[in-house]
């Protein structure tokens, strides 16, 4: 099985970036760990991150029958974009949403998530590890599918 890890703009900032707010880990130290746990899940894992957000989308354009689902933090653009909640949609390419920090409890035009609505999941709040607990969940729930079609 593959899966798409999608990081939007600023992500390549983390460890330097407001670290009260995202913390210290690395974008690479992230992408690292996950690595081990793709390789624990027996899945391969394809990583990109983008500050152009039609580079972005069309990178979901072109996961459709290359990936069976994906992760996404799309940092800013989740709170704009529409067009990446389209893009997922128009190539049925189920996905995670991930945000490092609690969306929820931060300033208000932070609240609204335009993916959430055809996210399999949210992971959001718990760091770094927001992605392993994301990737595992995915796994499972694609699997999941796989043994009921």
């Amino acid at each position: 099985m593959r899966i798409a890890v999608l990081n939007g703009p600023n992500l390549n900032l983390l460890g330097i970036r407001e670290p009260e707010i995202y913390g210290t880990v690395t974008l690479a130290e992230i992408e690292a760990r996950l690595e081990e746990v793709g390789a624990e899940l027996g899945v391969t894992l394809l990583f990109s991150q983008f500050n152009d957000e039609g580079r972005m989308l069309d990178a979901i354009h072109n996961c459709r029958g290359v990936v069976a689902g994906a992760l996404v933090n799309a940092g800013a653009w989740t709170h704009t974009s529409l067009a990446l909640r389209d893009a997922f949609t128009g190539v049925k390419l189920p996905y995670v949403e991930v945000h490092l920090s609690n969306i929820y409890a931060r300033e208000p035009e932070r609240r609204h998530s335009w993916l959430a609505p055809g996210a399999l999941g949210i992971v959001a709040g718990f760091g770094a590890e927001g992605y392993e607990l994301a990737l595992r969940g995915l796994v499972r729930a694609l699997s999941a599918a796989e043994g009921a079609a």
